[in-house]
């Protein structure tokens, strides 16, 4: 449990930094762009001067006055801020830098003037004449620089996060078809030579009555350990899936779990009495995943409580809820539970409902997850299951 904890922690560790580096580049980019604006209106205000000097009429005694190379050379630098030079009156007298064809378009100046003047913009006062601007390209490009990054991280982010869960599910998948699959081996070399030994004992003993059933007991068990070689020889291929009424499925399930629980547990199933209720399933893989959960109901109810299994039905699912009066799983452990080495027991290694989910979800093409949940009163889950037969799909 501590696993998933610390690494749901990561993910908001991750986060954190992500937003860190965005607020710092947020602050610098802020100050960048304040201080460009400052050096933007005082460019325009030496921009306004200049114009200004050049229109003022001098008088003819003057001839230094008539050097205007300096006035020229500060009108021609502003090549990116767009202004517009207006009269006392309101009259457009010039622009410039709004875009080709655009600084003698009147009624697209006339346009951009009322946009600024309704966007608060604040003009910088002349001598009879107020000059509008703009900021400059590059100025607007520096402030939508930190969106832009952000956007480019998180993008980064959801790739990356995606690449490695899809690698890490792919190599978990290989772990558990291998260690399946090597179970399944090592079942079968000790089954075979138990399954000898019994018909050894029985031959020499066959006269021994109490003998005899002892025999037939360990038979019965030996039949377990076989039917475990093969739920687990069944995990990474196919299972062939046969058409099985869910109620009679549901009732052998309910048998085999009720025979080894607490007397104290009560067992409410419905039972066969009902017309059948096709489903297709693979019974050996689906009896694994309901005795998965009876054995997680019978652990949360410590001995005593009761046990419900409703089935129900619309023109595509088919729906098992099997219900306990335990004492229930906190709202924000619903699909942590389903998660491989999730545990809250002292012994066990998590596997059970992670093992259920794959049988349902890839081999049965279903779905299973919590119903509901409440503390101290007890947990439905829910097997949903396609009426239609669906190709049961692979993992590998």
């Amino acid at each position: 449990m501590n696993r998933y904890t610390n690494k749901s922690r990561w993910k908001w560790y991750l986060a954190a930094g992500g937003l860190l580096i965005v607020a710092v580049s947020l602050v610098y980019t802020n100050y960048v762009t304040s201080r460009l604006a400052r050096e933007e209106y005082n460019k325009v205000g030496h921009w306004l001067m200049a114009q200004e000097a050049i229109a003022k009429p001098l008088p003819p005694e003057c001839d230094p006055c008539l050097d205007f190379t300096l006035h020229t050379e500060i009108l021609k630098a502003n090549t990116t801020i767009p202004v517009i030079l207006v009269s006392e009156t309101g009259v457009i007298i010039d622009a410039f830098n709004f875009g080709e064809g655009r600084d003698t378009n009147r009624v697209f100046l006339e346009q951009e003037l009322a946009r600024m003047e309704a966007e608060g913009v604040e003009p910088i006062e002349g001598f009879a004449q107020r000059l509008y601007f703009k900021k400059s390209n590059l100025l607007t490009l520096l402030e939508y620089f930190p969106l832009v990054q952000l956007g480019l991280i998180g993008v980064f982010i959801g790739f990356g996060y995606i690449g490695f869960s899809t690698a890490r599910r792919s190599e978990q998948n290989r772990v558990w078809v291998g260690m399946a699959k090597e179970t399944a081996h090592q079942l079968g070399t000790p089954t075979s030579a138990i399954i000898g030994w019994i018909e050894h004992l029985r031959s020499i003993r066959g006269d021994d009555a109490e003998v005899q059933q002892v025999v037939d007991e360990l038979f019965n068990d030996v039949g377990r350990l076989e039917l475990i070689a093969d739920r687990f020889s069944k995990i990474g291929s196919s299972p062939e899936l046969q058409p099985i009424d869910i109620f009679t499925e549901l009732e052998k399930s309910r048998e085999y779990m009720q025979a080894r629980a607490p007397r104290k547990v009560e067992f409410d199933f419905p039972g066969t009495a009902q017309p059948p209720l096709l489903v297709h399933i693979n019974s050996h893989l689906f009896a694994w995943v309901v005795e998965n959960l009876l054995r997680n109901a019978l652990d949360a109810m410590e001995g005593t409580g009761k046990l419900t299994a409703a089935v129900h039905h619309d023109s595509d699912y088919i729906y098992i809820d099997i219900s306990d009066t335990g004492k229930g799983i906190p709202a924000n452990k619903w699909r942590t539970v389903f998660l491989p080495g999730y545990t809250t027991k002292k012994r066990g290694w998590g596997l059970g409902l992670s093992l259920a989910k794959r049988i349902i979800e890839d081999y049965h093409s279903g779905k299973i997850y919590v119903k509901k949940s409440v503390e101290n009163e007890g947990t439905t889950f829910t097997i949903q299951l396609p009426k239609k037969k669906t190709a049961s799909r692979k993992s590998s």
